[in-house]
């Protein structure tokens, strides 16, 4: 086959999986949108922009602070202000706006973000043909970042269709609608650009980035798939001036639908507790644990009469699956209960001693735990390296976990040793070290001896626990 043929041929065989591609894409998007001469969005966002709102907020008056500036009479002259003006300005009354969505329009339900609607002392819903209604805060839940808002009309609205937010994936087009700036009903489209985003500041999170442009005014706003159904609430940009860079995130509908259903039946959110301090599973911990899996939660402390420890979990027990839904890490573990109610009945896949096994518990109220400090983060020649630096002690009668727990105390530890540098605190108590009680100090030379390369301490600090792995 000759050169020219040879191109002729890859040509044709391009050309070919290209239009069966766009075959197979436009199949897979809603009819109307890619047919005839002008491919557009049009036809969806005309179903879908009725039910995304502007959300005005004015907020509770503040006094504005005396400058003594205003005093000198020179600078009054300079400013030209007059010598009757007093000085002690008005109360200053600030006003924001955000974005909505109405997702039952029979009783008039707004979704939006707590963050637009915090200390807010009238909230005004405007839709995007200018109608106006005064908005009555139903409820919100500052850690997922979601409020819910009612107007009373007996007008007709729209309402935006929740879909399955586990269904995206990245890639999928998504549009952002809301107000960015003021400027109203403002569309961008983009792709999901990742998924499970944690660290920006709520308790709760599993958010949606996109790159669909978020800006200022966008908070509480939709983002949608194309076929129109709410997949996210816009919450939050990464950006250093303030403008969109093309990192965009919004909460996804089943988390945001879940505090939805709380606050619209209930008015406030009551959350599942199973009762466990817990840290992510690491490379080094799966290798002291002798486990070939390096995701999941390490149950670190299991709270007396909780539902954990009425199901069976214990320290040491390794949570891979709640419901059959796999958990990687912390985060997802305190979404997967923290999002559900109490009484609710969860099955737990774990690993115990290297063997998976299931527990079903009843989920306890979060607002009844007590007050626990579960955060992951020991002076004698005779015991191992890394626990130089730090003294030790029995766990006496006067100690808060006595009559609790067994181990022994660390009493000291020197700034910059390599205890310290390890992770160990003064008035931790030791419970364990290698999978091992200890009861008192005598045992440390046996258990952390000079030659011992590795310790995995368990560890109670406060109402807290962790595992620490010392090399």
């Amino acid at each position: 086959m000759t050169p020219i043929a040879r191109t002729r041929f890859t040509t044709l065989i391009f050309s070919f999986f290209l239009l069966m591609t766009l075959s197979n894409a436009q199949a897979a998007i809603p009819s109307g949108m890619l047919s005839g001469d002008n491919p557009s969005l049009a036809p969806m966002l005309d179903k879908a922009l009725p039910a995304v709102v502007n959300v005005v907020v004015t907020g509770k008056p503040q006094q504005m602070p005396d400058n003594p500036l205003f005093n000198d009479p020179f600078f009054r002259r300079f400013f030209d202000m007059p010598e009757q003006q007093q000085q002690r300005q008005m109360p200053r009354q600030p006003t924001a706006a955000g974005s909505g969505v109405i997702v039952d329009a029979d009783k008039g339900y707004v979704l939006t973000n707590h963050h637009v609607v915090t200390d807010a002392e009238k909230i005004v819903v405007r839709l995007n043909d200018n109608r106006e209604y005064e908005a009555k805060l139903i409820g919100d839940d500052p850690e997922t970042d979601i409020a819910v808002l009612q107007i009373k009309t007996d007008d007709k609205l729209t309402e935006l269709p929740i879909a399955n937010s586990d269904d995206l994936r990245v890639g999928d087009f998504v549009v952002a609608i809301g107000n960015p700036f003021g400027l109203r009903q403002t569309v961008t489209s983009g792709i999901v650009s990742g998924l499970g985003r944690h660290g920006l500041g709520n308790r709760y999170e599993d958010f949606i980035q996109t790159d669909a442009s978020i800006n200022p005014g966008n908070s509480g706003g939709a983002l949608v798939n194309l076929q129109g159904e709410l997949v996210g609430i816009n919450s939050a940009i990464l950006s250093r001036t303030g403008g969109n860079i093309g990192i965009g995130f919004a909460i996804p509908s089943n988390l945001v639908n879940s505090v939805y259903t709380q606050i619209a039946e209930n008015g406030e959110v009551q959350r599942g507790r199973l009762g466990v301090v817990g840290q992510n599973l690491t490379a080094d911990l799966a290798s002291a644990f002798d486990l070939d899996i390096n995701q999941g939660v390490v149950v670190a402390q299991v709270m007396p009469d909780s539902p954990a420890a009425k199901a069976g979990i214990k320290e040491r027990d390794v949570i891979t699956q709640v419901n059959g839904k796999d958990i990687d890490d912390f985060s997802q573990l305190a979404n997967a209960i923290g999002l559900k109610s109490p009484g609710d009945k969860v099955t737990i896949t774990l690993l115990r001693n290297g063997k998976e096994r299931e527990v079903k518990a009843t989920l306890g109220n979060a607002a009844d735990a007590p007050d626990s400090a579960g955060t992951a983060g020991g002076n004698s020649s005779d015991l191992a390296a890394g626990l130089q630096g730090a003294s030790f002690g029995p766990l006496t009668d006067d100690n808060p976990l006595a009559g609790e727990v067994e181990g022994i105390v660390v009493t000291d530890v020197e700034r910059g040793s390599p205890a310290a540098r390890a992770g160990l605190r003064p008035d931790d108590v030791i419970t364990s070290i290698n999978r091992q009680p200890i009861k008192d100090v005598s045992q440390l030379s046996k258990l952390a001896g000079p030659d011992t390369k590795q310790l995995l301490l368990h560890v109670r600090r406060g109402r807290g626990a962790l595992f620490l792995l010392i090399r």
